[in-house]
């Protein structure tokens, strides 16, 4: 005969304590002695003290939710919203004050206060000065002195050292464009007004130097390539740091500085303009679009074909096509039709970069660049691959085509790209700066340059 012993289990057990536990609790009314309560208080705790710490932390979440000044959100939940506001007009006014030390590793810019003959005069001489595709030079300059994050009044402390000089203002009394004729001399002279009377062009011959050559060929400082490439840039330059419209990705004597590459200067006030001027049911009337210098045969300047005639090909090929909205006349409100286009055509002129590049991209029309070997404005940041098309030169006659296939496949998905603020925001000026916009990036890009910083390299060295 077996005998079979039954343990109790560990439910019955932890009921059995908690009825002992009840009893001694019951007791202590009657007179139990400390040396029973500290026991009782023991056993309750060791038993229940998850029920415990829980019924704690429940209440402080509880009392929270009801009593804090804050709104009731999680942590989570305001860094979702602070992402997702649609309006960031307060996020964007202060964000450069409060984190561009961080953002730019504490780097600063003194900007040289030189005599007015190298700068504000051409502004007061002409208001296009500060308004035209190659202003650019007028509107990083003000934004730098607007930004005291970047600033800084003490030469001492600077990494990189921007010299204002605008050599785009000099209008031709001929054509109306910028003449370049003076630009080497002009800026020849502000340097040699920097070496007099200060020693930080001298101590590194201008390499933590920044200037801006927002024109056709860079820093060449001619409208001509040919011409560009004869002249080369500036000895005195080539130390330096060149902001500059012009850019590719093969080797050009025109880009053998350092260099950014930024885009052209469009007024924010005239693309506000042109956003109001749109339809209001955001139709977009016109599948290609192109207005600019066109020529039935390309003019033979000196050897010089314009454009490469590529212009000259799209005309002849699809001028009169229904689907093209072709016009080689001027039109001062020509941004009014870029904002009901699908596709916005931005071949080459004398140089690779358009306007129409950045036209094209804030106002929500596809830009198809035809500009071989082109490089585009910050293109270590801007997604350019998703807001644009790229189509050969050689290609142009098939262009139909090819901008039918897109219309069929992902033209939708590249037209929500260009909705997204920070393309649009990345492409322009602003005075002041703002986080994300045009001299933010190119704010960025000379971060990334900090080892050319005589300052830093001091530091470094002991």
């Amino acid at each position: 005969m077996s005998l079979d012993i039954k343990r109790p289990s560990i439910n019955k057990t932890k009921k059995k304590m908690g009825f002992v536990v009840k009893m001694q609790l019951n007791n202590r009314v009657g007179g139990t002695n400390k040396r029973n309560n500290l026991f009782v208080f023991f056993v309750f705790f060791r038993n229940y003290y998850r029920w415990i710490l829980w019924f704690f932390i429940s209440l402080y979440f509880f009392t929270s939710y009801f009593f804090s000044g804050d709104n009731p959100t999680t942590t989570t939940t305001r860094l979702l919203s602070y992402h997702s506001l649609p309006s960031r007009a307060l996020i964007e006014s202060s964000a450069i004050k409060t984190t561009s030390t961080g953002i730019f590793n504490g780097m600063k810019i003194y900007v040289y206060d030189l005599p007015a003959r190298f700068n504000v005069d051409w502004v007061t001489k002409s208001d296009r000065c500060s308004t035209h595709l190659f202003a650019s030079e007028v509107a990083i300059h003000r934004a730098l002195l607007s930004d005291s994050s970047v600033l800084t009044s003490n030469p001492e402390k600077a990494d990189f050292f921007f010299v204002p000089v605008y050599v785009s203002c000099n209008f031709s009394t001929t054509n109306g464009f910028p003449s370049l004729s003076h630009a080497r001399s002009l800026l020849g002279s502000a340097v040699d007004f920097l070496s007099d009377r200060y020693p930080f062009w001298n101590r590194t011959q201008g390499s933590d130097h920044v200037f801006v050559a927002s024109h056709d060929f860079g820093a060449c400082f001619h409208a001509m390539e040919d011409m560009a490439i004869e002249q080369g840039i500036p000895e005195f330059m080539k130390n330096s740091i060149i902001l500059q419209t012009f850019g590719v990705n093969y080797k050009h004597p025109c880009q053998e500085a350092e260099h950014v590459v930024i885009p052209p200067y469009i007024p924010p006030e005239s693309i506000q303009k042109a956003v109001e001027r749109a339809p209001v049911n955001g139709r977009r009337d016109i599948w290609a679009f192109f207005r600019g210098k066109m020529e039935v045969n390309p003019k033979n300047i000196s050897g010089r074909f314009y454009s490469k005639g590529v212009r000259t090909a799209i005309l002849k090929k699809y001028g009169g096509r229904r689907r093209f909205y072709l016009n080689r006349h001027r039109f001062a409100g020509y941004r009014s039709e870029i904002v009901r286009s699908v596709f916005c055509l931005c071949p080459l002129g004398w140089a690779p970069w358009s306007p129409r590049l950045v036209e094209s991209a804030v106002l929500g029309c596809v830009p198809v660049v035809i500009a071989d070997g082109i490089q585009l404005p910050f293109a270590e940041s801007v997604r350019w691959s998703e807001i644009s098309l790229t189509v050969a030169e050689k290609d142009v006659k098939n262009l139909r085509k090819i901008l039918e296939h897109v219309a069929v496949t992902n033209l939708s998905l590249i037209q929500r790209n260009l909705r997204e603020p920070e393309f649009k925001r990345a492409l322009l000026y602003n005075v002041p700066m703002k986080e994300g916009d045009a001299t933010w990036h190119i704010l960025e890009a000379l971060r990334r340059k900090l080892d050319r910083s005589y300052k830093r390299s001091r530091v470094l060295s002991q």
